[in-house]
């Protein structure tokens, strides 16, 4: 049983469709689910919809951007429309209503998911069309979590225990699917956090006890560097396990950073395929050594940096470090670099404007909060002689690191 993944840009217009399609098609004699994501931009429409300063004119254009995206795609696809019209439809309904209720991050979940279940449903409707076996699956009837909106964190054995009944069906059908999704034990829709789908094809693989996952992307496999930076970068044949998850914890954006875990835990090798050519052999992870690697560059942009500084000039204790990580702890904020002189503490965030003024004004209730947005984190892995010296002149140098194996920047 093989787990697939396809992202937005594998799905943002008919003719991307109906090559998914017939990739599904070529590997359709094994046992096979596949995991969608929102189709193009559309996640970045909905988040329109909700977004807390959004007018009435903004959201409106949105939403008929949205219909009119859709329909388009489905009337390039489709001779006989009804079906699929009928299942879109009802989600815009969801839509319609759900964006009047509510607000924050529960209203959130609930509108930004729809994206993907647009996707599967029209993605399913293909595969019958072209007489495949489809099966469609709301992933939220498998994917259990908690009620942390935008982060949910999944309940793994009551997921273990949802996913046991797919084993039939995919003796019989492709199991067509939901990245991004989850829900909470009051039947709430959560997401798994930005770009979750590849999480959600892994918590599928793992708990499928799958042959193995693989992503389909618009690159030749896993890189040292993002091709749209660098004209010449190096594709990896094969990495271990643990080289890619610190790629992904330092911000390589080719694969979502909860994605290995799972993958590892269960020896689950993840196959990175290019969606274009897949004759290609791409990059495989799994469980092995790999020497002398390439020096890996990763650009982490819409970083903030935030310094805190004792009001008294005392030096920065374990009391007052222990004061700033509950604060980041209780907001959910995972620190990307920090540093610390005698009277101050500084560290680099993502940047997400709400979480970030909260945590600026619980900050202050003990410190000097200084900051500074619009930043970009330059993280050089396995560096040699050359890219430590070339990083380390970078114009703009705010903050730099350094250990045996991994240089870090960060720049205006």
């Amino acid at each position: 049983m093989k787990v697939f993944k396809f992202g937005g840009a594998s799905l943002k217009t008919p003719e991307r469709i109906r090559h998914v399609a017939s990739i599904i098609q070529s590997h359709a004699e094994n046992n096979l689910l596949v995991v969608v994501s929102a189709m193009g931009k559309t996640t970045d429409l909905l988040e329109t919809l909700v977004a807390p300063a959004a007018s009435a004119q903004a959201v409106n254009t949105a939403l008929a951007t949205l219909k009119k995206y859709h329909y388009d795609i489905i009337e390039a696809l489709f001779q006989d429309t009804a079906g699929v019209y009928a299942a879109v439809n009802a989600i815009v309904a969801d839509i319609e209503k759900e964006i009047t209720l509510g607000d924050g991050d529960q209203r959130y979940d609930q509108v930004v998911s729809k994206g993907e279940l647009m996707s599967s449903v029209i993605v399913h409707h293909y595969l019958l069309s072209q007489n495949l076996h489809s099966h469609w699956l709301d992933a939220r009837t498998c994917i259990a979590t908690d009620s942390s909106f935008r982060e949910g964190k999944v309940d793994w054995a009551k997921t273990a225990t949802n996913v046991q009944p797919l084993k039939a069906v995919l003796q019989k059908h492709i199991v067509i699917t939901q990245g991004f999704v989850g829900r909470t034990p009051d039947g709430l829709t959560t997401t798994l956090g930005r770009e979750g789908s590849d999480y959600s094809a892994a918590i599928f693989a793992s708990s499928l006890d799958a042959a193995s996952l693989t992503i389909w992307k618009d690159v030749a496999g896993v890189m040292n560097a993002d091709p749209k930076r660098f004209p010449s970068p190096i594709v990896f044949e094969e990495l271990p396990y643990k080289e890619a998850a610190e790629m992904t914890y330092y911000g390589a954006n080719v694969i979502h950073p909860k994605t290995i875990k799972p993958l590892a835990n269960k020896n689950i090798p993840l196959l990175v395929k290019n969606f274009d050519d897949p004759s290609l052999p791409g990059t495989r992870i799994h469980a092995c050594t790999v020497e002398n690697l390439p020096p890996l560059i990763v650009f982490k942009d819409h970083q903030c940096l935030i310094s805190c500084k004792v009001t008294d000039y005392t030096f920065i204790s374990e009391e007052q470090l222990g004061v700033i990580f509950h604060a980041l702890s209780t907001l959910d904020i995972r620190i990307n670099l920090m540093q610390n002189s005698a009277i101050s503490f500084s560290f680099c965030i993502d940047f997400r404007e709400s979480k970030v003024v909260k945590l600026i004004g619980m900050l202050q209730q003990n410190f000097e909060v200084y900051y500074n947005t619009g930043l970009t984190l330059i993280t050089i892995k396995n560096y040699d002689a050359a890219s430590f010296e070339r990083y380390r002149q970078h114009p703009g140098v705010m903050l730099e690191q350094s250990s045996r194996s991994t240089l870090q920047v960060l720049v205006k």
